[in-house]
């Protein structure tokens, strides 16, 4: 058997290297840590996008799980014992006001 590999160089290496650092950008993340002002408003932009993002998240999770539980709750009013509870519940409030 014979292998066709050849052994790796040190320019072999070097091109590795370079493709790896080019992948994962990292000539534009210091560019980025070069101008502080650029970075800071960045930040800043980042930070509003996602607090918006989990506003409208938060909103329609919790609209979401209020009409769950209507629909649960009204159909659970029909049933003959949790009916009568909830008409006793409102009968003795009632009673107290």
């Amino acid at each position: 058997m014979s292998q066709n590999k050849k052994t790796p160089t040190l320019e072999d290496k070097i091109e590795e290297l370079s493709n790896k650092m080019d992948r994962l950008r990292i000539a534009e993340y210091i560019e980025l840590n070069k101008n502080p002002k650029r970075l800071i408003f960045m930040n800043f932009a980042i930070g509003i996008a996602r607090g918006i993002g989990m506003g409208i998240g938060f909103t329609l999770l919790s609209g979401l799980v209020i009409a769950l539980l209507a629909y649960i709750l009204r159909s659970w009013v029909n049933l003959p014992f949790i009916g009568k509870l909830i008409a006793d519940l409102i009968e003795i409030i009632e009673t107290y006001r």
